[in-house]
């Protein structure tokens, strides 16, 4: 799926999610936000100026989200800047909510925030036999693998693909295995067993 599929699926389908922050005493804070707007240039949501959620976003201009509903799940890291109200007329149109809690002009103590730049995974277990996974990138951020990849030191000796609890390892044309990352849990049982550590995990 493109970028703007998963956000459209963490906005419009999830909606609220669990971001976290650094408090003042540098420990992890969270809270449940709604995501009130996507584009190709990112995710939008906001909150009030009077709140320390609003002093940690504009601190350290950085968020961890995540959310989930129907066994499918989005995760977000990226940063995050500030936009003042741009885009508040469309967040309240698109989430009429909104206007019962910020009636009229009270609305003002709002500043709409952008996640710009970042990156994402996207889980899916509503059919447990079968997972699947995805990785997406936000604004200029260089893709990075995840999951597990097998090196050239593969010997071909097939005990990866006994342990593999969704069966998604199979052995390539050139006698190594090859991961198929879409479905793979990440559970690294395939490295644990490796007698020739082929298997690895690429550093972020």
């Amino acid at each position: 799926m493109e970028t703007v599929k998963y956000l459209q699926i963490l906005t419009e389908e999830i909606h609220s999610v669990v971001v976290a922050t650094l408090n003042e005493e540098g420990r992890p804070e969270t809270r449940v936000i709604d995501m009130m707007l996507y584009d190709e240039q990112g995710l939008y949501f906001l909150t009030a100026r009077g709140k320390s959620f609003y002093r940690q976003l504009m601190q350290q201009g950085y968020v961890s989200l995540s959310g989930t509903k129907a066994k499918r799940a989005v995760r977000v890291d990226g940063r995050v800047r500030s936009i003042g109200h741009e885009k508040l007329a469309e967040i309240f149109a698109n989430n009429p909510y909104m206007g019962k809690i910020y009636p009229g002009d009270t609305r003002e103590v709002l500043e709409v925030f952008q996640l710009y730049e970042g990156t994402g995974e996207f889980f899916d277990i509503s059919d447990p036999a079968h997972i699947e996974r995805g990785s997406f990138v936000i604004g200029k951020v260089t893709d990075v693998a995840t999951g597990y990849q097998v090196s050239e030191a593969c010997i071909g000796c097939r005990r990866c693909l006994s342990v593999c609890p969704q069966s998604c390892i199979a052995i390539g044309k050139d006698g190594r295995a090859k991961i198929d990352a879409a479905h793979c849990l990440s559970c690294g049982r395939c490295a644990e067993v490796c007698p020739v550590q082929a298997v690895h995990r690429p550093q972020k």
